[in-house]
């Protein structure tokens, strides 16, 4: 009975507490890009305007972005790079075509559109099945934010270096500068940074399994007045968070369940909210919900409700555990936890010492991180102790993560 109480008592919480709204800030003019976590909150923000380009820092398919949003502009030349020093710009007018980030996957950017029917065109570059390495083909034109026109090639991938390699120059040829980035000194994040004005270098982005959401500027299909691209301000999602839409519903819709989740990182998007050019107010979808899925099974339920547009760059929005569908999976490296119900501030753990260190996190009913300790020298049949002291009263989430495991599991405070 007590147990059952606790768990209405934390329900009832959590439902007044997903009615105080989250601001979320790209700051004004959108200059700021916002990562942030379903579980934690704003994890890290960076100014838009840093970077230019940007390289995939897992996987074979080679996704090079570039700041669109932040003004520049990419062409691909109808010149290979065995023909970079006679390229000549005089058809760019006549419609080479200019290129874009897609809005719906990380793994395709600017540089990779415009593709060959060979199966391993990267857009920029071959990819070699054999050796890994993928060998530049391609020029292009990019005019940068500041007004300069260049051109630039991507000289290559080398899986030996685990490094790319790109050229760049004035039109004429003058100026040349050549600069590479190893994938490895990026190791966890989803890209590695580039500033081909400063000719830096850099880390750009938090570790990619401490965000989900990505509050920013962007570039984004608009059908009206001309279909075209624009930059717009909305939120992308982080690979492996699925978002499933509900569109036609009130904001209490909560079945998260009766249909699919996409994997499209616009799944939210920018056009939760319209501009009436009549009343020159921002509008917003009063009928529709989104289902964010971390990367711990939770489902999270979000109503998006305002925009301060340029002159703040602030979007609000509701937030609510829909599903705690990560609780009580089934036990991997941990052999038992006690007291349940905790009454002197104090967790067991004992872990099946595979591993000598673990991460310990708990979390409130409403899914809000309330703790977390790290675990040092672990053996087999030693418990550990876990501070829990000074938490109120209620159900709380224990997650438990060691070396290659992972389990996560109910308690209660008394």
């Amino acid at each position: 009975m007590r147990y059952t109480t606790l768990i209405t008592i934390a329900m009832l919480t959590c439902q007044l507490a997903a009615q105080d709204p989250v601001t979320v800030t790209t700051a004004p003019g959108n200059a700021m890009r916002t990562f942030y976590s379903l579980q934690n909150g704003v994890v890290d923000s960076r100014p838009m305007a840093e970077w230019d380009l940007a390289f995939e820092i897992t996987g074979i398919t080679g996704s090079i972005q570039a700041n669109t949003a932040k003004g520049i502009q990419l062409y691909k030349a109808p010149y290979s790079i065995a023909q970079w020093a006679t390229l000549d710009t005089t058809g760019l007018a006549a419609g080479w075509p200019q290129q874009h980030n897609s809005e719906t996957d990380w793994s395709s950017g600017a540089f990779n559109q415009d593709l060959t029917s060979n199966p391993f065109d990267l857009g920029w570059g071959i990819y070699n099945m054999i050796t890994h390495n993928v060998v530049g083909d391609s020029c292009f034109v990019i005019k940068l934010a500041d007004g300069q026109w260049k051109k630039l090639r991507i000289d290559g991938y080398a899986s030996a270096t685990d490094s790319y390699t790109w050229t760049w120059a004035d039109l004429d040829g003058g100026n040349a500068q050549s600069n590479s980035l190893v994938r490895s000194q990026f190791a966890g994040r989803n890209f590695g940074y580039v500033s081909l004005e400063s000719n830096n270098v850099f880390d750009g982005e938090p570790p990619a399994n401490t965000w989900d959401l990505l509050f920013t500027r962007y570039m984004a299909f608009v059908p009206f007045p001309v279909p075209s691209m624009y930059p717009v301000a909305g939120v992308l999602q982080n690979r492996d968070i699925p978002v499933r839409r509900v569109n036609g519903v009130t904001p209490a819709y909560n079945d998260w369940s009766s249909g699919p989740f996409s994997d499209a990182i616009n799944g939210i998007g920018f056009d939760w909210k319209t501009f009436n050019q009549q009343t020159f107010q921002w509008e917003y979808a009063t009928d529709r919900v989104h289902f964010a899925q971390d990367r711990s099974g939770n489902i999270w339920k979000l109503v998006f409700m305002a925009y301060g547009g340029n002159a703040t760059g602030d979007m609000t929005f509701t937030q609510e555990m829909a599903s705690a569908t990560g609780i009580d999976a089934p036990t991997s490296g941990v052999l038992a936890i006690w007291p349940n119900p905790v009454r002197d501030g104090h967790l067991n753990v004992l872990l099946d010492g595979q591993s000598p260190t673990a991460n310990v996190v708990l979390h409130d009913a409403c899914g809000r991180m309330v703790r977390e300790q790290r675990l040092n020298g672990l053996a087999h049949g030693v418990a550990a102790s876990v501070d829990v002291s000074g938490l109120a009263r209620g159900i709380y989430v224990v997650r438990i993560q060691s070396e290659g495991h992972a389990h996560s599991t109910r308690i209660v405070v008394e």
